[in-house]
């Protein structure tokens, strides 16, 4: 089997898993308690922290670990936007994640904040036109994702973070989808708070990463020991902060010695030229043409099913997804495409093969073959 869908999760990897067993086996104190095993803990804790920090070039005082890039969109909205002396506005785009839209509802729901959507285009581009017209003094929190989970397209962060500072509102990212490709350290510096996930870049399950500016008011979500600044109580894990802190190491490496750009343009390239040649409107990519990562490739089959393209696929050894693993079981059409300007019919039939950076070459024409067979195959037996 040939594993496709890393934007939902990805492997983790062995450099990752080398240094953590031992502060799940051996070293696995607190890192609050004065023995030794906890002297232990606190030092791989504190070690992760520095190389979180130093990966995205903020203090350590502005890192906190958290149980996933759920939790740090949570904290970074909420927090803000309840700390916040501006306005009850939050903004974000119309195809974020749910973690940063089902927060918005709760600012909503229960404490009477407004919300205001930028809408996209059919590339899946911010309209910053209409950002700057919703983007005013009584605006508390923005955010908008660096790369959207779905269709890999890249937002313009720079210039949505322009508006929100001239507006005087804090400037958030769900960066979760970034990390194994962009430079994760000129993002932070267009940002006053960023979101990670460390399953997505092959650290375990569980965890995550928040930055939050120190220049900013930030409410605990969570209450308790005061651990983490007093910002995220709970006792803390070692394990889970030293492999995001690992992993983001390895993926700065790879992004640094070009491992896999062009792989993502492969894909595009083989599966839109070979279909296209079997027959018109067989396929359509799905997100900027240009303006995105390469590990995550979005296709829509206007004359196929999608679950049908998903289960073929896998008796034929690649295992993918239709979009976000946050809809499984949904009967729905993708959100983001249809915010985007499709049509819930096509929508339905997206699949979405996405990877990271060290997928072998080979392992991709495999995948290339078996889509293109796979919706050759569809379409004949339609006829």
């Amino acid at each position: 089997m040939i594993y496709m869908d890393a934007a939902s999760t990805a492997p983790p990897r062995q450099e990752v898993l080398d240094l953590v067993t031992p502060l799940l086996t051996s070293n696995f104190g607190n890192p609050a308690s004065l023995h030794e095993q906890g002297h232990q803990a606190k030092r791989a804790n504190d070690w992760a922290r520095a190389q979180v920090a130093d990966s995205l070039g903020v203090l350590t005082s502005e890192i906190y670990f958290t149980s996933g890039g759920t939790e740090a969109d949570n904290t970074a909205i909420i927090g803000a936007a309840l700390g916040s002396p501006r306005g009850k506005v939050v903004v974000t785009s119309s195809i974020e994640h749910p973690a940063v839209l089902e927060a918005c509802a709760y600012l909503v729901q229960f404490h009477g904040f407004e919300h205001r959507v930028i809408p996209v285009d059919y590339a899946g581009l911010v309209d910053l036109e209409q950002a700057e017209k919703l983007i005013d003094e009584h605006v508390a929190v923005v955010s908008v994702m660096a790369v959207n989970n779905e269709v890999g397209t890249i937002q313009p962060l720079a210039q949505i973070s322009g508006l929100a500072r001239a507006a005087g509102a804090l400037m958030h990212t769900d960066a979760v989808q970034a990390a194994g490709w962009l430079d994760l350290a000129e993002l932070a510096t267009q940002v006053d708070a960023l979101s990670l996930s460390g399953h997505k870049i092959g650290a375990l399950k569980g965890s995550g990463v928040l930055y939050f500016s120190n220049q900013y008011p930030l409410v605990p979500l969570l209450h308790g020991g005061g651990q983490q600044g007093g910002v995220r109580s709970g006792t803390e894990n070692p394990a889970a902060a030293v492999g995001i802190a690992r992993a983001l190491q390895v993926c700065a490496e790879q992004r640094n010695a070009g491992t896999g750009d062009g792989y993502g343009r492969y894909l595009i390239e083989r599966i839109t030229k070979q279909l296209n040649a079997k027959g018109e409107g067989l396929v359509k990519l799905t997100g900027h043409e240009q303006q995105r990562v390469g590990g995550i490739v979005s296709f829509v089959f206007p004359r196929t099913a999608g679950e049908t393209v998903l289960i073929e696929l896998e008796r034929r050894g690649v295992l993918c997804s239709s979009g976000s693993a946050c809809s499984a079981g949904s009967t729905d059409p993708s959100a983001v495409l249809v915010a985007m300007g499709y049509e819930a019919e096509l929508a339905h039939t997206a699949v979405r093969l996405s990877f990271g950076r060290g997928i072998k070459e080979n392992e991709l024409s495999q995948v290339a073959s078996a889509l293109v067979a796979t919706v050759t195959s569809l379409v004949s037996k339609e006829k």
